[in-house]
């Protein structure tokens, strides 16, 4: 599947002489094909996304060349990087920390965003590291800064970019672990809240879809200790997170990177989730969408789907048309709770 050139895709084909017979690492809010044109420029090439969903778009043009995950280690071996800004600065940060070890003295440091999302700012993020950047280009609405690497560069250690915290959810109590930019990274959200406090006792087998930092599966493992947890999500710091929070509170579930049901070619008893509706500095509830309607086929005899979402967010008329019943749960001003079942 082929997608169009984003703006910052677009502006940065205009400076590609800046990348040629470069051994360029290439990370951040990847969203379109342009690697595989800087594939074509760059000497060497390598591709890092913690994004399951763009790896598979672009896994066969790439090959070896992209990698997903949520950290790349190893020795110094780029002399260039360019990072596409994300939509959290404290990711942008994380980023920059991880791959910077991996960069040559003197490397080039380029950052690209869209101005709305940031990228302004973009001098102070890239400063620790390469003294004083400047601003190579802006078109459309969008903007190039670069720098060069300075010495010396402090070793990445995960651990150090971990945040925790205690959530207390009815009688469970729990730690929860976290990467920078994860979903309830640094508290519990309200909707999570909400629907935790609406989900009965529970056996047989659960999906936690979008499972974030693991609050909704590592909650629900901790209240039924017989239930076989699976948790999914396409961003590989949200993958560590969760797999990190259950370590933390010595629980056990499988934890999976896929897009949509991908990965998933089982059925479950239930399905849980507090969907995720954004993506960059768009609003995006494609994913979603398939998530609800694709439900049914993914789970068992009697299975459950049971939801949290925004009172904006028009999923009731999708799980009417795709359950033989769907209810409201729980409702306030912001958020209401969906049960639906076979």
């Amino acid at each position: 599947m082929s997608h169009p050139l984003s703006a910052v895709s677009q502006m940065l084909e205009r400076n590609q002489a800046l990348f040629e017979g470069k051994s360029l690492l290439v990370c951040g809010a990847l969203e379109d094909d342009y690697p595989r044109e800087l594939a074509g420029i760059a000497r060497e090439l390598m591709v890092f996304t913690t994004d399951y969903s763009y790896f598979l778009t672009q896994q066969e043009a790439l090959g070896e060349r992209i990698h997903f995950g949520h950290e790349l280690g190893g020795e110094a071996r780029f002399d260039a990087l360019l990072l596409l800004l994300p939509k959290a600065k404290a990711e942008a940060r994380f980023l920059l920390a991880m791959v910077a070890p991996l960069l040559h003295p003197g490397a080039d440091i380029f950052l690209a965003g869209d101005n709305n999302g940031g990228i302004n700012g973009a001098d102070k993020l890239i400063a620790p590291y390469a003294g004083k950047p400047v601003k190579r280009d802006s078109a459309r609405r969008c903007s190039l800064y670069h720098g060069e690497l300075c010495e010396p560069v402090t070793p990445f250690l995960l651990d150090d970019w971990l945040s925790q915290y205690q959530c207390q959810i009815g009688d469970t109590q729990l730690t929860i672990q976290a990467l920078p930019g994860v979903f309830s990274a640094s508290e519990l959200d309200l909707g999570s809240k909400m629907l935790l406090a609406n989900l009965p006792a529970m056996n047989g087998t659960l999906l936690d879809f979008g499972c974030g930092a693991g609050v909704i599966g590592s909650v629900l493992a901790k209240r039924n200790p017989g239930l076989d947890v699976t948790m999914v999500d396409i961003n590989a710091l949200a993958l560590e997170s969760s797999r990190r929070t259950l370590a933390a509170n010595g629980l056990k579930a499988q934890v999976l990177a896929s897009d949509v049901y991908s990965a998933l070619p089982g059925r479950f008893d239930r399905i849980v989730s507090n969907p995720p509706f954004h993506a960059g500095l768009k609003t995006h509830y494609a994913a979603t969408e398939t998530f609800l309607a694709e439900a049914p086929r993914h789970l068992a005899h009697h299975g459950t789907l049971t939801i949290v979402a925004n009172l904006f967010l028009r999923y009731q008329p999708i799980l009417e048309a795709s359950f033989p019943r769907t209810e409201i749960r729980a409702a306030d001003t912001k958020f209401r709770v969906y049960r639906s079942s076979l």
